[in-house]
């Protein structure tokens, strides 16, 4: 027996969606405009489905599927170079949008494709058989950093996650190293942006773009500092 599983995800108005795919790689394989909306696009194993909704709200959706692949980093380097051709910068914030390829806790590295319908794509490799999360750090700077990291793209809670930045950067008697106040920082800054924060936002990129590391801790966050010159635009 073969079994395939295929998402069929809402959306207000199937042409914003299929143009955003397009753009990705995407060939559209099916697309019908009466009397329902539907259409089907489709890039090497994936293929997604999306059907119209006129009452529907893609600031508030919660529509997601998981895409698994063997090489994230380059489907993640196609997809940035695609969207800034077409657009003239790398979306980051706001719909549609591109998140930062990170390794999460749970032995997976993923990157986040939003597309013009709210639906959320979660992209990833696994990088260890152990798909349980691990235990939270138990140093200050890390568990907030790990908690703040959940919130923010695994929960899309940006604000809470800016809550966790702000307190632990503020506790008196205790300072990150600066690889955490660097990775701390550009969360920060991610963050604000999709709140439309601009003012912290740049203060944070400020901030972060001066802390000053050694060449062997640039080399352990090279994610971290390639969102950073992503967001500084």
């Amino acid at each position: 027996m073969t079994e395939k599983a295929i998402p069929i995800l809402p959306c207000r108005t199937v042409q914003p969606v299929l143009d955003f795919y397009t753009v990705l790689g995407f060939k559209v394989t099916f697309h019908q405009k009466a009397p329902n909306p539907y259409a089907v696009v489709e890039r090497g194993g994936i293929q997604l489905h999306f059907f119209g909704m006129k009452q529907y709200e893609p600031a508030e959706s919660y529509s997601t599927c998981y895409v698994h692949t063997d090489d994230v980093d380059e489907l993640h380097e196609v997809f940035r170079a695609r969207l800034k051709a077409a657009y003239g910068g790398i979306p980051t914030r706001g719909l549609p949008r591109i998140g930062p390829l990170k390794d999460t806790s749970h032995g997976v590295r993923q990157f986040l494709v939003t597309d013009p319908g709210g639906n959320c794509l979660r992209i990833g490799q696994r990088t260890s058989q152990n798909q349980h999360h691990r235990p939270p750090p138990e140093e200050t700077f890390s568990r907030a950093l790990h908690h703040a990291s959940l919130l923010a793209d695994s929960k899309e809670d940006p604000a809470g996650a800016a809550k966790i930045i702000d307190r632990v950067l503020g506790i008196e008697g205790e300072r990150p190293t600066p690889v955490q106040l660097l990775r701390l920082l550009v969360l920060r800054a991610d963050v604000a942006g999709r709140l439309g924060d601009e003012e912290t936002a740049r203060s944070a990129l400020a901030e972060a773009a001066a802390v000053h590391l050694t060449a062997q801790e640039r080399e352990s966050v090279p994610d971290d500092l390639d969102r950073l010159e992503e967001l500084k635009g």
